[in-house]
């Protein structure tokens, strides 16, 4: 993608109404449409989304086919993607505008901040989809302790939490992760996801990474825990 392009699609950002911005991590406040400001932690649901559904986050996001998919499934959840490459981002948002999809929403920031824009128990479920490995950083993989950690404080107690990747050390790392972590309980896991019958329908949607790893055979790994 050119930068103009990119410097376009930032632009475009701004003038749509579910999408918000924040990278000083210094305060709660978010950046939404033209720039207005935005208080929206403890209440998402009702602030933006306008009802007391449930709330989960898609990690990660890049184009939203995940954070989309979700919320063509199921109309009585809201959902909101997080990434920070807003170009990505662009592509979900505009998606979800044109489907008229009024529980998706995105939010651009970096996620070692999440915990700056939700209160405590106010995300019922988080999915992690296809994130960077980070081979040489282990402490910015998005399940290693300071994001669990994360996670566990603005997650409902007994919040789930979804990892699919493609990588057989982000499955590995996550699996001992998990297990170190005092509060976290794993509930199921396979490094071949698609070798047997799906038992959740929201397990067969594919982003547009997925599918370019799996065209050449390889396989998609899954685990399921809980905080």
């Amino acid at each position: 993608m050119s930068r103009r392009n990119k410097l376009e699609k930032f632009a475009a950002l701004l003038r749509l109404p579910n999408v918000y911005e924040n990278f000083s991590g210094q305060e709660a406040s978010l950046s939404g449409q033209k720039g207005i400001q935005a208080d929206l932690k403890g209440k998402w649901a009702s602030a933006h989304f306008k009802n007391e559904n449930p709330l989960v986050l898609e990690l990660a996001c890049g184009r939203g086919e995940y954070t989309v998919g979700l919320a063509r499934m199921f109309p009585d959840v809201n959902f909101i993607g997080v990434d920070v490459k807003g170009a990505r981002i662009w592509k979900g948002a505009t998606q979800a505008i044109d489907e008229g999809l009024d529980n998706a929403a995105f939010l651009r920031s970096r996620i070692e901040l999440i915990d700056r824009y939700f209160s405590p128990g106010e995300i019922d479920e988080i999915w992690i989809t296809f994130p960077d490995p980070f081979l040489k950083k282990a402490n910015r993989r998005l399940t290693a302790k300071a994001y669990l950690d994360a996670y566990q404080r603005i997650l409902k107690p007994g919040g789930l939490i979804h990892l699919k990747t493609d990588s057989p050390m982000m499955y590995s790392f996550t699996l001992q992760s998990v297990t170190n972590h005092e509060q976290a309980v794993l509930l199921s896991h396979t490094d071949d996801l698609y070798s047997r019958p799906l038992y959740s329908k929201e397990l067969a949607i594919q982003t547009f990474y997925e599918k370019k790893h799996l065209a050449p055979g390889d396989a998609i790994r899954y685990i399921l825990f809980r905080m």
